[in-house]
């Protein structure tokens, strides 16, 4: 048998007998982030546009669960009303796929888990989110970190707030430090940048969250939700990411007077969600948006971060 036949045979052997999941395991898994999956309310249906909101919701988490990622992270307002059973319903179907797939699910907590009684609200997500801290919580993925911080600043007291804060900056330069960490991505609900006309950008988390994202070496995305658009932006060399395409309504921006520069002021996919994956010294980020006659998804907007130590 010639030198090349016989590592033809070798490589054959190798595909056939090496299990699937050892080949997985050689890659570099996806992150998939969400945000604002809500239904939509039944007074948003009356003031917003709608389009078969529910079901888009339903197909971003069956195509989350066909991509298998490492873990699903989602960026708050996961249902409209936290305190109601009835509206945790259909999620619960969501997560248990995720959880019937070995697919962690990660969250951040919303304005609408919150609303008209946050601490029965509270409770129903704690329960479903055992992994969440509502002073800030972090999971490392493949040497990727993901801070997860509560913007929810009117519904804390003083002393969680504090509390957040020094665990955040304590915690971005423990991380800058640490050499099994190569990337770390920051995500909380309300949005630091937005040109949407509903709710605008977070000057709380402009202050709060963004100076130590910005100091921090190894801090690359900045990901949020509470605009439901996607929305990209570049501040100080950094990039910031608004993925509120979840299945709440659509929202109007400003088009003749941006807040804030959108560096993808013509990517307005009404459905999407976010995969981020790692390749050697960069992020690969990927939104995957549903098809406008809701026959699948694509790939969309496709771009990448490199480190910056």
């Amino acid at each position: 048998m010639g030198k090349i036949n016989v590592f033809s045979f070798i490589f054959w052997v190798a595909i056939v007998y090496c299990p699937a999941s050892a080949i997985a395991q050689q890659k570099h898994p996806v992150i998939a982030f969400a945000s604002d999956t809500q239904a939509p309310l039944f007074i948003e249906t009356i003031i917003r546009k709608t389009d078969h909101n529910e079901k888009a919701t339903e197909m971003i988490f069956k195509d989350i669960v066909t991509v298998r990622p490492a873990a699903l992270f989602i960026l708050g307002d996961v249902v409209s009303l936290g305190y109601s059973d009835a509206k945790w319903k259909k999620m619960d179907i969501y997560l248990k796929w995720c959880a019937d797939d070995s697919i962690p699910v990660y969250a951040a907590l919303g304005n609408h888990e919150l609303m008209f009684n946050a601490d029965e609200g509270k409770q129903k997500f704690q329960a479903r989110f055992p992994m969440h801290s509502a002073t800030g919580y972090s999971e490392v993925i493949d040497s990727v970190a993901v801070v997860l911080l509560n913007s929810n600043f009117s519904q804390m007291k003083d002393t969680e707030i504090i509390k957040q804060d020094t665990w955040y900056k304590n915690t971005l330069k423990q991380m800058d430090m640490d050499p099994a960490i190569k990337f770390i991505i920051v995500g909380c609900h309300h949005s630091p940048y937005s040109n949407s006309t509903v709710v605008g950008p977070s000057l709380p988390v402009q202050q709060r969250f963004v100076p130590a994202f910005i100091s921090s070496k190894k801090c690359v995305l900045f990901i949020s939700g509470h605009s439901h658009n996607f929305e990209r932006f570049n501040v100080q060399g950094k990039y910031f990411l608004v993925i509120g395409g979840g299945g709440g309504p659509h929202q109007p921006l400003y088009k003749n007077k941006e807040l804030t520069h959108d560096l993808s002021h013509d990517y307005k996919p009404m459905f999407h969600y976010l995969e981020v994956k790692r390749c050697r010294d960069s992020l690969q980020v990927t939104s995957r948006e549903l098809k406008p006659d809701f026959s699948g998804f694509d790939d969309g907007l496709k771009f990448s971060v490199t480190a910056h130590w």
